[in-house]
């Protein structure tokens, strides 16, 4: 039935002149053109994946400029001594680009209650607020903190410049298999209501 319509006819023509030798054009440049079309195409792709993964870009929706980022501009993240700045992607994003490229189809998602204003006021972002720090905090602890390792790792902590009790905190933390998420849940972004010490009360 396809076949018969004008539209299977032009993809069955398409499919039979792409099974044939060119006799025009040499097979080296059709390579050549395929080649430079493949890193144009590679080179656009990256420079559109990485154009989303800046701070600018993350709050250029009201929803995420007016909650998390309000809050996290009040953080040590945000505002130090030493000048070191953790922004949106450093926290959310993997670094390597196997992992990278499947959070940002894990956030089409997040494109998706965009569209459905799930959280488009302040109150119903603190509505799902829970259950969106759980997601979070679940995907970090299955990657064992992966982004919070970019920059903070047992191995490297000098325990003696550090107060009694982190110290003996982090510690512990390395000899029980701990990650970063089971202990500092609420380091950059408030805790949902009724929660302390990464507990519901």
């Amino acid at each position: 039935m396809l076949k018969d319509s004008k539209l299977g006819k032009l993809v069955v023509q398409l499919w039979e002149v792409s099974k044939r030798p060119s006799t025009k054009y040499s097979l080296g440049a059709l390579l050549s053109v395929g080649f430079v079309a493949g890193i144009i195409f590679w080179g656009g792709f990256n420079t559109a994946m990485e154009a989303t993964n800046t701070e600018t870009f993350c709050i250029s929706c009201h929803e995420m400029e007016e909650n998390v980022y309000r809050e996290y501009r009040g953080t040590i993240h945000y505002t130090n001594r030493t000048g070191v700045r953790a922004t949106c992607p450093d926290c959310h994003v993997p670094k390597e680009w196997t992992h990278k490229f499947l959070r940002k189809i894990q956030a089409s998602n997040e494109l998706f209650h965009k569209v459905l204003r799930s959280v488009s006021t302040p109150e119903k972002f603190e509505a799902k607020r829970l259950e969106l720090a759980q997601h979070v905090w679940a995907s970090m602890k299955k990657t064992d903190s992966r982004e919070c390792r970019n920059c903070h790792e047992f191995e490297s902590m000098d325990y003696s410049a550090q107060g009694r009790r982190a110290s003996r905190l982090h510690q512990e933390g390395l000899e029980s298999d701990k990650t970063c998420i089971d202990c500092h849940q609420g380091i950059a972004h408030s805790l949902p209501a009724g929660m302390k010490n990464g507990q519901i009360q």
